[in-house]
This record gives C-alpha cells, structure tokens and sequence, in this order.
C-alpha cells in the first residue's frame, strides 16, 4: 500500500463523515421530526451538503486521485480500487464543474420541493407544488448541464441512474414488452375476477408493522444491521452495509400496501446489506445503478412474493399476525395478490399493469425535457395517458399526478429504472432456475434463503463495480431482451385466470 493511497483511504474517512450525518437528517426528516423543525433540519442539511461538497471537489482529493491514476499507482490496487479511484476521479471532474452557490442552491430547493409535495399531496392541489416543480426541472437542466456537458439532457438523467442505458435502447425493450403486454392485459382482464371485498378488512398499524418485521426476517434482512420506520412514502437508505433502513406506511384498511412495500423494501435492504463491506463509503459501494436495484425489489415483491409458493410455509403465520385474514383462505390470497386490474397508483398497482404506470411517466419526462411541456399543462397530459393505457381517469391531484415524490427532489429519469428492473428479473429467473432449479420448488420447502444466497453471490457483493449491462452480460450470459418477463407474464396469468 503506498503513502499516497494510505491519505486518500484517511480522506475518504472525512468525507463518509459527512454522509453520515446528512443521511441520519435526512431519515429524522422523513420518520420523527416535529412539522416546526423542517426549517433547522433543513438548513443543517444545506450545510453539511455543502460542506461535503467542498471536500469532494478539493484540489487535495483531486491531487490523490490524480497520483492514483498514474500506471505505476494504479497497478498496485486490486481490481475494485481501481475502479473506485476511476469512478471517482470521474465523479470529481464532473462535481468541480458545478458551482458551490449553485450546489447550495439546490439542496434547499430539494428540501423545500419535498415539503411543498407533501402539502399538496395532502391537499390534493398541484398548484402548491408547481413553482417548486418548475424550479427543479430548471436546476436539473443545469446540473446536466455542468455534469454532462454537450449531452442531450433526458439521455444524461437516464444515464444518471442507469449508466449506459438511453432512450433509443429504452424505447425499443419498452416497445417489445408493450406489443406483447396488451393483448394479455386485454384477456385477462376479459376474463372473471377474484372478489377483493374481503381485503378491507380493519388492520391495525400495530399489527401490520409486526407483520412487516416477520417477513423482513423470513426474506433475510439482517436486524443487527437493519431497522425500520414509518414515512409518508415507503423508501429504504442506508449509511452503510452495516446500518440499512427500511420505512413503510400503513392504510388500516388496506393491509397489502405495507405487506408488498414490507418485501420491496425488503429487497433494496437486502441488496445494500449484502455488498462488500469493503465496499463501504466508496463509489462501488451500495449500488448507485437504479434500474439493477430495483430489479432486487421487484423480485422478491412479485416474481417471489406474489407466487403460491412463497406464501404456503408461513400463510399460518400471517393469519396469527393478522386476524382480520383468518377467514381467508390461501387460495383467495393468492388470487387477490395477483388480481389484475387497472388502477390509479402505481405503488398499488398489480405487476402487469404497473408496466404501464411506468411507460406514462416516462413519456411525460421525455415531454417534459424534449417537447417543452409547460408545467401547469402536466395535471391535464398524465390524466389523459392514464385514460389512454389503463382506461382510467384520477379523480383529484393526490391519485394523480402528486401520487410520486421522485419529482420532488428532481429524480427526473428514475421512474424507467422500474421497469428495467422487472425486464431483468425476467432475466434472474430465468437463470436461477437453470442453475438452481425450479424456483417454487425451493420456496415451497421453505429455502427462500438459497435464493437470497445466489443473488448476494452473483449480484449484490458487487456494488457499483459492475455496469448493468456487465451484470446481466455475467450473470445472464446474453443481452438485455423483454423475452424472459414476457414468458414469466404469460404462463403465471394463463394459469392464474384460465386463459
């Protein structure tokens, strides 16, 4: 280990520091803290943001990772360490073309954006949020164009959460799923559909977090290194491989929301908590690639946790858990788990119909960068794209267009990450059943776990220190193709209404 590398690792230790403490304000933020503290939260997180900032974008980090990129240097880090010193080399060249001001001034609009969505979601009234909307879409095209300079905006923010990924490659899978997708979604929803009344039954939040721990535990999510909170909108952070936070939200009178964000949530954490610890505080640690994060998600959310098989060794314990379920037979369970329907959220939406969820948000992100669409035309356009795919029209803001907080925070570019990640599960299952066998086998005999193993191996350990299509390349051996997830949706829904 040479002396230059041994300041860069006491460096990096400095600036984590400050992660760390915008990371616990953050969560504070969004799961205790009082409606009068938003103000000095807030303003304490401009300033470590800012504070970070600066170390990150210093001549002296700068100095390091430039003596660290030279040959002689580079030769003598492992394979991991040189991609980190690479990527952040990188990242600091693109960060030191944004101006600190410009930084600040950010970081204050995010925090004031998402309080303002959290009112006008409540209210269900877009134009509270629309001047902070606006704001953000005008300092995301600014920040794209200091990070990627001479980029088209949109193709930079796709790459920005799933690097290599464009819309020309985007539009075409998306293409291939949705010719295949709408004649099914057609059938199925001709055909006779479970009775869901039983489903609103009265189930106390209580209840429902005990349920969420049970399930969190049985999918594999570590509580020595893990917990859990309660937020508006569920999300999962986390400050390192050994400090991994889940939140979720609980309707008394629709208890599969927090049960499905339970085990999506559940899939983030996993993932996070499974990375090299090596990997920890570096730019190849947790996994900065959106559309492979949320392929871990939505796995175990639907390719697993909507299956027969993953329910029948612990249905007992759910009605034990839940009451309100104990004159509802499994069968039913699993008919109402995969009723598809079309509907208004996207967080509640089914796994087949969620593709469409996905699809409208980012045609509107492409209006919104590449057409010009102005931003009080938006309540107006995502009303008529719902009409237009699921046959549907929202009947106020709040189960609209406010349904999201991405926007917020100017995640303008996350929303195809979804279901990039259902394209490459399609893919997942396809190999874990070549190398593991059948999938329901394994989770009808309860061994959910070597699941959780195979995909810690293959996928997780890594972090960021693979590209997503390196991924799919090593795990899957092919490229990225909707085939997989479009047999997956035929043969469970041929089966499941008798097509």
């Amino acid at each position: 280990m040479s002396e230059v590398f041994e300041k860069f690792q006491k460096y990096l230790q400095r600036v984590r520091q400050y992660g760390q403490i915008q990371t616990l304000l953050y969560w504070d933020m969004k799961t205790g803290m009082p409606k009068e503290g938003f103000e000095g939260h807030s303003e304490a997180l401009t300033f470590f943001s800012t504070e970070q900032f600066k170390l990150e974008t210093a001549p002296e980090l700068k100095g390091y990772l430039e003596e660290l990129n030279k040959k002689e240097e580079l030769d003598l880090l492992d394979a991991d360490w040189q991609f980190i010193v690479r990527r952040m080399k990188r990242d600091l060249e693109r960060n030191e073309r944004m101006p600190e001001a410009f930084v600040a001034e950010l970081v204050q609009a995010q925090a004031e954006s998402g309080k303002a969505w959290e009112e006008a979601k409540g209210a269900s009234d877009f134009s509270i949020f629309a001047p902070h909307l606006e704001k953000m879409i005008d300092l995301t095209k600014k920040k794209c164009g200091y990070t990627h300079p001479g980029v088209e905006v949109y193709d930079a923010l796709l790459d920005q959460y799933e690097e290599g990924m464009d819309s020309q490659t985007i539009d075409r899978i998306f293409g291939e799923l949705k010719e295949a997708l709408l004649p099914l979604l057609k059938k199925i929803l001709a055909a006779r559909q479970p009775d869901d009344r039983k489903f609103s039954a009265f189930c106390s939040a209580d209840d429902q977090s005990k349920l969420q721990k049970f399930l969190l535990s049985y999918i594999g999510f570590d509580w020595s290194r893990g917990a859990a909170g309660e937020s508006e909108h569920p999300f999962t952070l986390n400050f390192s491989s050994k400090d991994v936070r889940v939140t979720n939200h609980y309707y008394e009178n629709s208890p599969l929301f927090a049960i499905f964000s339970a085990i999506h949530e559940g899939g983030h954490a996993i993932f996070e908590q499974n990375v090299n610890p090596k990997l920890d505080g570096t730019a190849a640690g947790s996994c900065r690639y959106m559309g492979i994060h949320e392929s871990q998600s939505r796995f175990y959310e639907n390719v697993l946790g909507r299956s027969l098989a993953f329910w029948e060794p612990i249905y007992g314990d759910v009605q034990k858990l839940l009451p309100a379920f104990s004159d509802i037979t499994l069968e039913e369970f699993y008919r109402e788990i995969n009723h598809v329907k079309n509907s208004f959220i996207r967080t509640e939406a089914d796994e087949v119909t969620y593709c469409f969820h996905v699809m409208l948000r980012y045609e509107m992100e492409k209006a919104i960068f590449r057409d010009g669409v102005k931003v009080e035309e938006l309540p107006a356009m995502w009303n008529e794209k719902m009409q237009e795919y699921l046959q549907i029209t929202p009947a106020n803001d709040a189960e609209g267009i406010l349904q999201d907080m991405h926007w917020s925070d100017g995640s303008f570019g996350y929303f195809p990450s979804y279901l990039l990640g259902s394209i490459y599960d399609g893919m997942f299952l396809e190999q874990i059943e070549k190398e593991l066998g059948p999938v329901d086998g394994i989770l009808r005999s309860g061994r959910i776990m070597e699941i959780t193993g195979w995909l810690g191996e293959k996928i997780h350990r890594y972090g960021s220190s693979r590209l997503p299509k390196e991924v799919i390349a090593q795990v899957c051996g092919r490229e990225v193709t909707a085939q997989p997830l479009v047999d997956y949706f035929t043969k469970k829904y041929t089966d499941v209404y008798g097509l």
